[in-house]
């Protein structure tokens, strides 16, 4: 909604008018054709194609989370991007990862962004991890209309709650049905391959590092069974976006950290191509 200040010199009454604390709320009371979900699509024959996001991976540890995803975007067999970014901090101590239809998924993800801070702003205080998760279901089922069309969003959420001192993560359909997922979950078209191999290698006692390891090397091996997953590639120097959520915030790592993760992931395939194991031990 635009505000309007030349005339008067004031905001209009909407905005100055005592109601919800969310945002969503707001929109959709004043002006709920800028929701993602209530745009009307032209008419069209079949599944409408839209590039597409695929693969994201969270795996908890001791202290945190940390969550990653692949950098290719498909548009049916085609590749349609190499370096798409797909995870995102949602605010100090949260992140989303997205698959699905990748231009509504960064919108509901930008409006997440400002949900969690206008609420913050109004409130004064921080919703609590579950109540953010809340949010996100509530945005998720208000695109069910597009969903139905072929243009899904299904996420992956995981922060640090600072309620309960751990690593957190809630995974989601395309109803906006929410399941908090325990240890590690994974979801796009790769996630199957993904969970194989973190069933695998997950452990309660993981460190940081080796957490890091480990969805870099899921990644891997669902990009190795799955065409619309992107491995690393060292070629052009695309690598996973990797990010960490402890009770010091959320950190993306840097290009050389990822590049380093990826390049001894790769190594020690090499070393063993049939000892998926082999990159943690």
């Amino acid at each position: 909604m635009e505000a309007n200040t030349r005339s008067t010199g004031r905001l209009p009454a909407p905005f100055l008018t005592p109601g919800s604390s969310s945002f969503l709320d707001f929109l959709s009371e004043h002006q709920p054709e800028l929701l993602p979900g209530k745009r009307r699509l032209p008419p069209t024959q079949g599944v409408l194609e839209a590039p597409h996001g695929t693969t994201i991976v969270a795996a908890a540890f001791p202290g945190g989370v940390v969550l990653a995803g692949d950098r290719r975007a498909t548009m049916g067999n085609v590749i349609a991007q190499r370096d798409i970014e797909k995870v995102f901090p949602a605010d100090e101590y949260s992140a989303v990862g997205i698959a699905g239809t990748a231009g509504l998924a960064v919108e509901m993800v930008k409006l997440f962004q400002l949900e969690l801070e206008h609420f913050e702003k109004v409130e004064g205080t921080r919703l609590s991890l579950e109540g953010k998760a809340n949010r996100l279901s509530t945005m998720i089922r208000s695109n069910l209309g597009m969903a139905m069309q072929g243009l899904a969003v299904v996420p992956l959420f995981a922060g640090y709650d600072v309620d309960r001192d751990k690593g957190r993560i809630f995974s989601y359909d395309v109803t906006g049905g929410r399941s908090e997922e325990h240890g590690f979950a994974a979801t796009g078209s790769g996630s199957v391959f993904a969970r194989g191999a973190m069933k695998k290698l997950f452990r309660d006692d993981l460190s940081e590092a080796e957490a890091t390891t480990l969805v870099v090397q899921a990644l891997y091996d669902a990009a190795d069974d799955d065409s619309a997953t992107g491995g690393p590639d060292v070629a052009r120097r695309i690598y996973p976006i990797v990010t960490v959520i402890t009770e010091d915030g959320f950190r993306r790592l840097t290009e050389e950290e990822s590049s380093e993760i990826a390049r001894t992931v790769l190594q020690r395939r090499l070393e063993q191509p049939d000892g998926p194991r082999a990159a943690l031990l």
